[in-house]
């Protein structure tokens, strides 16, 4: 009688073997358990990204607000309204 390798001696392979029996192969077909079930709802949702354009938009809203209180800011100086005030004059004024 020869001695047959273990699974661990020829690794993953072994345990698809014709060799190894009808119980071997009626394992191997069985259903995956509750916890592969599991993990795999949890990949799918971790790697779906179906909130990611109402993060991205919202992103985009908060630099806009950003920049628009800087804009004011900057426009309730004295120097820039007047600045800006030349300006319209200039451009509004023919000859």
């Amino acid at each position: 009688m020869t001695s047959r390798p273990t699974c661990a001696a020829l690794g993953a392979s072994a345990a698809l073997l014709p060799s190894d029996g009808p119980a071997r192969a009626a394992r191997a077909a069985r259903p995956a358990g509750p916890s592969t079930g599991r993990w795999r709802s949890l990949r799918r949702v971790l790697a779906a990204d179906d909130g990611a354009a109402t993060a991205e938009y919202a992103i985009v809203i908060l630099a806009a607000v950003g920049f628009a209180g800087v804009l004011v800011t900057i426009m309730r100086s004295d120097e820039i309204r007047g600045v800006l005030t030349d300006l319209v004059r200039s451009a509004l004024s023919v000859g």
